[in-house]
């Protein structure tokens, strides 16, 4: 049995016959309840849902950088489905049924804040990476220098990622992220984005700095 919270004009929650009433992003909704099928899913559906569940179990553990906003920003649809729907068109390799991330399209956030310039990774002191970076560009509509940078360093070999959301601020032209001792001699990905604290959801594209051996 629905509820009608707001009057006979007003929306309804629970299901009432065939259709569901629900509350979804500030607009009361209908939805019709799903069909049950008895078709044997399609080689191409199920390549589908492994990619979907490989996508989101992956961007998983770093929706809170992703939370800082993706894509639009107009809050139609939440950061996590942007991106989940970012790395479903673009970030997909390989052959049924070794698909994979394709780790230099990974992106945290995306966005129209700018980066910063002539980014660079140095590694030079163990299970350390040092971000550099620099701010040449005037401040504007689309850079502030209380920008904050946020940095991630992905491990494919344990599977795991360091991240630090607001590392630094633009101004300090960089920052050195402590890995685990066990990266020692490992390959990892790094990546920096920028997010503004003036804007909420405004940030930057991710920048893909390479990949690189954990002294």
């Amino acid at each position: 049995m629905g509820i009608i919270r707001q009057g006979v004009l007003g929306g309804f929650r629970n299901k009432t016959g065939s259709v569901v009433g629900a509350y979804w992003r500030n607009l009361d909704v209908i939805r019709g309840l799903p069909r049950v099928s008895n078709k044997a899913a399609t080689q191409a559906q199920l390549n589908q849902r492994f990619k979907f569940g490989l996508v989101t179990g992956f961007l998983a553990r770093i929706g809170n950088i992703i939370d800082l906003g993706f894509g639009s920003g107009n809050g139609s649809t939440s950061a996590m489905n942007e991106a989940v729907s970012y790395h479903l068109r673009e970030a997909i390799t390989g052959v049924a049924p070794n698909f994979t991330i394709d780790y230099t399209k990974l992106k945290m956030n995306r966005g129209k804040l700018l980066l910063a310039n002539a980014i660079e990774v140095a590694v030079t002191i163990a299970a350390r990476v040092d971000f550099i970076w620099l701010n040449t560009v005037p401040d504007g509509k689309y850079k502030d220098a209380t920008d904050m940078a946020n940095v991630l360093v992905y491990n494919p070999v344990k599977d795991s990622f360091v991240t630090l959301p607001a590392a630094a601020a633009r101004t300090a032209l960089g920052y050195n992220l402590l890995l685990p001792g066990d990266y020692s001699g490992d390959e990892v990905h790094a990546y920096i984005s920028f997010s503004s604290t003036i804007k909420r959801k405004l940030v930057s594209d991710t920048y893909y700095v390479g990949e690189f051996i954990v002294l």
